[in-house]
């Protein structure tokens, strides 16, 4: 199975877990956008349909805003063959709009069920988003919720470069799915 990797505002660079992740697992595939500095809604979204449609079933794989681009595709599009999605340290767009414009067209953030299988991990000192706001996204998704304690925004700021942990979700959603 396949695992689109979504990065999230700014994109993951070298050292990230998701660059990490590319790098390791050889069915991982990037869902590029062209311009990682300015998120544009409708053309993430183009993107990210494509990668789906091009690798039906896969599992994705993102990080901080993608979560909430995935959010967005899911209310959309909720017949896209995806298997689940591991969606770690979800942004809230809600709130960082007030300081960041850029996020202005993903806000509000979908609050629907995901037709999917899901895992929200989250940090208890994210500065992007505070615990309660990311339990309560995984809950309006019907998703699984990860507690990492003290863990920042899951990024290289916070340690995150090789994330073994990401690795072990993301199988327990495959088995899951291959188990339902």
């Amino acid at each position: 199975m396949h695992r689109l990797v979504v990065p999230g505002y700014r994109g993951s660079p070298a050292g990230h877990w998701q660059h990490d992740w590319l790098r390791r697992d050889p069915r991982a595939v990037l869902v590029d956008q062209e311009d990682f500095d300015r998120p544009d809604l409708a053309l993430w979204l183009e993107r990210l349909e494509m990668a789906v449609r091009a690798r039906p079933g896969s599992l994705i794989v993102a990080h901080s805003l993608g979560c909430v681009l995935v959010a967005h595709l899911a209310a959309r599009k909720p017949d896209l063959p995806v298997a689940g999605a591991l969606l770690v340290a979800p942004a809230d767009v809600d709130r960082l709009v007030h300081r960041c414009s850029d996020f202005l067209g993903f806000a509000p953030v979908p609050r629907r069920p995901l037709p999917f299988p899901a895992i929200v991990v989250a940090s208890r000192n994210d500065p992007y988003a505070a615990f309660d706001r990311a339990a309560g996204l995984a809950d309006a998704w019907g998703a699984g919720l990860v507690d990492l304690g003290d863990a920042g925004h899951v990024n290289i700021a916070s340690g995150h470069g090789h994330w073994p942990e990401g690795f072990v979700l993301a199988d327990g959603l495959t088995t899951a799915r291959a188990a339902a």
